[in-house]
């Protein structure tokens, strides 16, 4: 299969909208990540997503719809729901909500609930409705590697395996929505991301963060939302976070660093910019600013991709404080690390 990469003209999304409406899958762009897109309502087309990305049929999708409105024949919805979709819609908000028998269970791996959001970018919008359907779509990557924020990653994990990619530049978040679950007793995130606990307070003064966002599945326990995967996000090097004070941390990175070099490996830091000057005469990439954490987030995967295309072996990574955005950069890094966490 050749694979397409096309500026988001009217022409192309039209041509887009005519793949998903026949079964076939288009890679596409969100204010998040790139999403790989079908029918969410087509048992043929969803299976096309797993296949092409590698992914375990137990990790639901998002369906990702064109208003608020197109959510009541997909899920059952409460006031309070009405209320954040008017508050955060559009934008990286993903609510899990009662399904209704409309949705295929190969679109939310059999769970009771539906994942729905609708993303705030003019392509996405503009897609789906030309779709007129609403589209399941995870990140556009192969199973486990970092979510790609370009249209160029997309192309390096998926050429071949999906006809079309709209080119709609970087994406400006750059880590993927906050899933929040209404079906549980307490409103609770199971997967950080751009809209904070917070941010979700003045609208849900009990909504609560799921022990699960800072650890690995226990075994048996089912995913309920994407990203929950013990390894995801990761690079092919062995990365390791670091966390501890400025100075501990930037000591014992540089050990590690060190003994890699030593070892014969090809080895990096990634450090935060008022950090960065600690690691004179080392390899460091900067991954944002602790002033704006915001940076961090847009920064995190192009950096572990860029880890891969420069060949590291050994990734040393400054760790964030889990407050505000940095939860969701910390639930990232995480499962990148295969919560392989080095305190100091």
């Amino acid at each position: 299969m050749q694979t397409l990469v096309v500026k988001p003209d009217e022409a192309a999304i039209l041509r887009a909208a005519e793949l998903i409406r026949a079964g076939e899958l288009v890679a596409f762009p969100t204010e998040t990540v790139y999403g790989l897109g079908a029918n969410a309502l087509d048992a043929q087309a969803v299976p096309r997503i797993y296949q092409a990305k590698g992914r375990p049929g137990d990790n639901p999708l998002i369906v990702h719809v064109a208003a608020p409105e197109a959510v009541a024949p997909l899920a059952f919805v409460d006031e309070r729901a009405l209320a954040l979709m008017a508050a955060f819609w559009p934008g990286p908000l993903t609510l899990l909500l009662p399904k209704k028998p409309i949705i295929p269970s190969v679109t939310n791996a059999g769970l009771p609930s539906v994942a729905v959001r609708m993303p705030d970018h003019p392509v996405a919008l503009a897609l789906l409705a030309a779709c007129g359907v609403p589209v399941a779509a995870p990140s556009a990557n192969r199973s486990g590697r970092p979510s790609p924020t370009t249209a160029a990653h997309v192309l390096a994990d998926l050429q071949g395996r999906v006809p079309m990619i709209l080119d709609g530049g970087a994406c400006a978040v750059g880590l993927e929505s906050t899933v929040l679950d209404m079906t549980a007793e307490v409103p609770t995130i199971v997967r950080p991301g751009g809209v904070t606990q917070e941010m979700l307070r003045r609208y849900l003064p009990d909504v609560r963060v799921a022990d699960s966002v800072m650890r690995p599945l226990r075994p048996g326990e089912k995913a309920v939302s994407p990203g929950m995967m013990y390894r995801h996000y990761a690079p092919s090097g062995q990365l390791t976070l670091v966390k501890g004070t400025p100075g501990a941390v930037a000591q014992a990175c540089k050990a590690q660093y060190e003994q890699a070099v030593a070892q014969g490996k090809r080895a990096c830091i990634l450090a935060f910019a008022e950090n960065s000057h600690r690691y004179a005469g080392l390899t460091v990439r900067q991954i944002g600013s602790l002033a704006a954490p915001d940076t961090i987030a847009h920064e995190l995967f192009a950096a572990l991709r860029a880890m891969d295309d420069a060949g590291m072996e050994i990734i040393l990574c400054e760790a964030v404080a889990t407050e505000g955005i940095g939860l969701a950069v910390m639930n990232r890094m995480c499962r990148a690390a295969g919560f392989r966490v080095l305190e100091v």
